[in-house]
């Protein structure tokens, strides 16, 4: 009976301490998961839905045309005194004084000099002084021809060029021709720019986009968009701030912006940058942008 009392009293205790283990062991993870189900939820980027211009674009290349340019031959050994030529001259000012009669501008502009060697002029006492006038510029570029329809005169149009990377200068187009080149299949066009700062210079390559079918549509930023298959949601944000995945109608995309079609109105609060923190239905922080 002693014997059996100890088995008894021995197995009762092993039980005891494995029930101890299990129930300690589900306390605690009843605990952490208490803890960690209360964590805040995350802060998430969310911006405002809002209108903006949009407009398709036709991309392009011209070369900058001076408003106005002339060219002076000159002799050195006509020369009354050494060359001192200003960067910019005014109408009316002498350019270069001349034994045979001094050069007077006949518009306002930019000076420069260009050397002609001897193969050209069968003479190295000659050289060429040149005025451009760019306050204007111009550039004829060809437009193909499946635009044809939507180009006319008055379009705004963007310029950039190598040399001011971030900067874009604003035209438009001046001239339309009346026929297609039936050699290239497009049709020639003439814009111009407005070059006060003159800082568009006369055979400089530009980049040039001619903005038409302009319209207000509502914008979101291209980070806010999910594209899944052929379709594209967004996570709308509700007064609790809950994340509702949304399906959207996009259009074109414009300068890190996204036209949308139907699925939003103006003013909802949309996700704009952290989709992968997001959840459907989930709860965020929201950070204005």
């Amino acid at each position: 009976m002693k014997r059996s009392t100890k088995i008894i009293s021995v197995l009762l205790v092993f039980f005891l301490i494995i029930a101890f283990v299990i129930i300690g062991r589900t306390m605690i993870g009843n605990h952490f998961k208490k803890k960690f189900s209360k964590r805040p939820p995350p802060g998430i980027i969310v911006t405002e839905v809002i209108n903006k211009e949009f407009a398709e674009k036709i991309e392009t290349f011209g070369t900058a045309i001076s408003k106005k340019s002339e060219t002076f031959k000159i002799k050195k050994d006509d020369l009354f005194e050494e060359i001192k030529l200003k960067n910019f001259v005014k109408k009316g000012e002498i350019l270069i004084k001349l034994k045979s009669g001094n050069i007077v501008a006949p518009f306002s502009g930019v000076l420069g000099y260009t050397g002609l060697t001897e193969d050209i002029l069968v003479s190295n006492n000659i050289f060429i002084i040149t005025l451009d006038d760019n306050s204007t510029i111009y550039s004829d570029i060809k437009i193909p021809e499946n635009y044809s329809g939507s180009i006319e005169k008055g379009l705004p149009v963007e310029i950039r060029i190598s040399s001011y990377n971030d900067k874009i200068f604003k035209g438009e187009v001046d001239y339309v021709s009346s026929r297609i080149n039936a050699d290239t299949r497009s049709l020639l066009s003439r814009i111009k720019v407005e070059n006060s700062n003159l800082e568009l210079i006369s055979g400089s390559l530009l980049e040039v986009s001619v903005k038409f079918n302009q319209r207000n549509s509502l914008s979101v930023p291209d980070t806010s968009v999910m594209i899944e298959g052929d379709k594209s949601y967004v996570y709308k944000i509700n007064d609790e701030n809950i994340a509702n995945k949304t399906e959207v109608t996009t259009g074109i995309r414009n300068d890190k912006s996204i036209e949308i079609i139907s699925g939003l109105t103006q003013g909802d609060i949309i996700v704009a940058e952290g989709l992968k923190k997001v959840r459907p239905r989930g709860k965020i922080k929201p950070i204005n942008k």
